[in-house]
């Protein structure tokens, strides 16, 4: 183990509201920051904060310049704070007569944050790291579950749930078994758009039990809160947690699909799903707004870094047509879902329009597929449109596995 660790500054007392600020900031860094194509924060081991100074506990891969990154998150952090940086950094042990590529010494800092490495004894009992990062051609299938859909958007407001919701009550009507899992951990809203809202899951052989939503299965962080304006206030890791507790501890009934309505964004969640569950493939949601699209390339481009197909995009507010006079106007802009599907080469499965119905169906637990009212259409063609190219993402089942 070799330890770089930064000269100690006074700590300073901070307000609760201060801590959460700065915590906050210090997990988008971590986030945000790469080693290689893998976010940093999925190397953190140990982290701990007292007032300016932030502790690490990494793992880093083979190849890494520790005094770099630190040199690099001192920097980042320094505007949030943070003056002192102390990292225990693990690094895979060299191979057998091959010297060590680390220096011996490294050489002092300029900037504020100066430092001085010191490697740590030679003896080291650690083991080195030889365990990769699970991917998606290694996960098995779920033994009761034949497809997994997630809609992800990349950005927030662009009416991802409500098209979540829909699509799976859309694909029931076709004929098939479906679930919903709400894993919009910090703001989900499954169990409201459901009518569903006042209803807990319940415990059996220490497995939650899927609350019935209209024949959907659909299990949520928000069926365990107390009520509607209980905030999900955690970190990264605990979230993550959270959604896999959901997923790997809910006895899901034998299902042809099951809808994961993913937080908006590329972050840490996202991460996590890509890596340890198995995933069909991905529905993004997107309006014809130039920003958004932006921000729905990103949720493509990680979608295609962690190797999991994208199956379409759903371009949502499309055009809106006057209750008063019939005018029809694409307020957010024309050609978006288009110009995105045509990009990078997947289907444009649907153009869902701006209106006040849709929204005041969800908002009352009866979306518009459930009501059949004159919107339903559009989601059974895009429910049909992901039948269609469906199968050839399927993911082996192994029937011999015993879940």
């Amino acid at each position: 183990m070799f330890n770089f660790m930064k000269k100690k500054s006074n700590s300073t007392s901070e307000t609760p509201q201060q801590r959460a600020e700065r915590d906050s900031a210090v997990d988008k860094v971590l986030l945000g920051y790469e080693v290689g194509t893998l976010s940093i924060a999925t190397m953190v081991t140990g982290l701990e904060r007292e007032g300016d100074q932030l502790t690490l506990d990494l793992r880093l891969p083979k190849d890494s310049r520790p005094e770099t990154i630190q040199q690099e998150l001192g920097q980042l952090l320094q505007p949030h704070g943070i003056n002192t940086i102390h990292m225990n950094v693990r690094l895979p042990a060299p191979e057998k007569g091959a010297g060590s590529s680390l220096p011996k010494s490294m050489p002092k800092t300029t900037n504020a944050m100066d430092n001085q490495a010191r490697p740590a004894p030679t003896n080291d009992p650690e083991p080195p790291i030889t365990k990769q990062a699970p991917t998606q051609a290694s996960l098995a299938a779920h033994p009761r579950i034949r497809h997994i859909i997630v809609v992800a958007s990349g950005k927030g407001g662009v009416g991802k749930s409500t098209t979540t919701v829909n699509i799976a009550l859309a694909l029931q009507k076709l004929g098939n078994r479906v679930g919903v899992l709400d894993a919009d951990i910090y703001g989900p809203s499954m169990p409201t758009m459901l009518g569903v809202d006042t209803v807990k899951p319940e415990l059996e052989n220490e497995q939650f039990v899927p609350v019935d939503a209209h024949g959907l299965a659909m299990l949520s962080i928000g069926s365990l809160l107390d009520s509607d304006n209980t905030p999900v206030a955690w970190r990264g890791p605990k979230a993550t947690g959270a959604l896999m507790q959901l997923y790997n501890q809910t006895n899901w009934p034998q299902l042809d699909y099951l809808v994961i309505d993913m937080p908006p964004g590329t972050g840490d969640i996202q991460l996590t799903l890509a890596q340890r569950i198995p995933v069909t493939g991905a529905v993004i949601v997107t309006t014809p707004q130039h920003v958004a699209l932006l921000d729905a390339q990103k949720g493509i481009e990680m979608f295609n870094k962690t190797n999991i197909p994208v199956l379409g995009v759903v371009e949502n507010m499309a055009l809106h047509t006057c209750s008063n006079c019939n005018h029809t106007e694409a307020i957010f802009g024309t050609g978006g879902g288009e110009l995105i599907a045509e990009q990078y080469h997947v289907p444009l499965l649907g153009q869902l329009p701006l209106a006040s119905g849709i929204r005041a169906q969800v908002d009352k637990g009866e979306p518009s597929v459930l009501a059949d009212d004159e919107f339903a259409s559009y989601y059974l063609s895009i429910a049909k449109n992901i039948e269609t190219n469906i199968d050839k993402f399927a993911k082996p089942i192994d029937d011999k596995r015993i879940f």
